[in-house]
């Protein structure tokens, strides 16, 4: 196995399928006593959104132009 000029190396496919590693999944690379590992991380950290406290389903009806002069501050 060759690392390329970007330090990128080819994970062969047998042990892609054996350990479930698709191109969504985290890897991580351990080093201990000379040697380094990869292991399949068990979890991945969930992104947090900056909005995604204010996403859902509002049950209140109002029309698009009610919504757009309350967040415009118009009256």
């Amino acid at each position: 196995m060759r690392v390329t000029t970007k330090g990128q190396v080819t994970i062969p496919q047998e042990i892609r399928e054996k350990l479930g590693i698709t191109p969504t999944v985290e890897i991580d690379f351990i080093e201990e006593k000379g040697r380094v590992y990869l292991l399949k991380r068990t979890e991945t950290p969930k992104k947090t959104y900056k909005f995604s406290k204010l996403r859902g389903i509002t049950r209140i009806k109002m029309t698009t132009d009610e919504i757009m002069a309350l967040t415009r501050g118009e009256k």
